[in-house]
Order: structure tokens, then sequence, then C-alpha cells
């Protein structure tokens, strides 16, 4: 099993922005745990300026469809987003 890094850029306003948008995201979340694909995710504070999402898959187009399909970067939340291979060690 691989292990790979999403990271996730967003808009200045973020925090203004997301409730519309943050059950459809959660829900997202969720399937792909369910799955067993996403292992952990949350976003960085101070300043809330992005987010890291961590998932287990050999398959890196999880990955990339993850963060296509995702309502933050559907409604214009993500400015950028990129995905890195992840040796996990411990």
């Amino acid at each position: 099993m691989k292990h790979w890094l999403l990271f996730y850029d967003y808009v200045p306003d973020y925090l203004e922005r997301r409730g519309a948008h943050r059950p459809a995201h959660f829900e997202h979340a969720s399937a792909s745990v369910a799955r067993g694909e996403l292992l952990a995710a949350g976003a960085f504070a101070d300043p809330a300026d992005g987010a890291v999402l961590a998932f287990a898959t050999d398959d890196e187009g999880v990955v990339d469809a993850f963060a296509t399909n995702d309502s933050y970067v559907e409604n214009g939340l993500v400015t950028s987003w990129r995905v890195r291979r992840w040796v996990m060690v411990v």
C-alpha cells in the first residue's frame, strides 16, 4: 500500500466562504474514509490558508479524483492542490 499527501491552498476568505460547501466536503471525505482511502485530514491554523489530507492507496488517481470532486475545489475555495507520494515510516 502506498501513501499520499494531498495539499490544498485556500483562498484568503476561506473561513467566510466554507459554510455553504462544508456539508458536501465532509460527506465526500466520509465516503473516502469508509472506502479505506482517506486516513486523516485537517486544515492549517493561524493562518487558515490550506490543508493536508493523508491517503492510503496504490492508485494516485484515487487522490486526484478526490480533489477534483471535492466541493471546496469545485466552488473555488482551493486555489491550487498537489499530490505527493509519502513514504510513511512510523
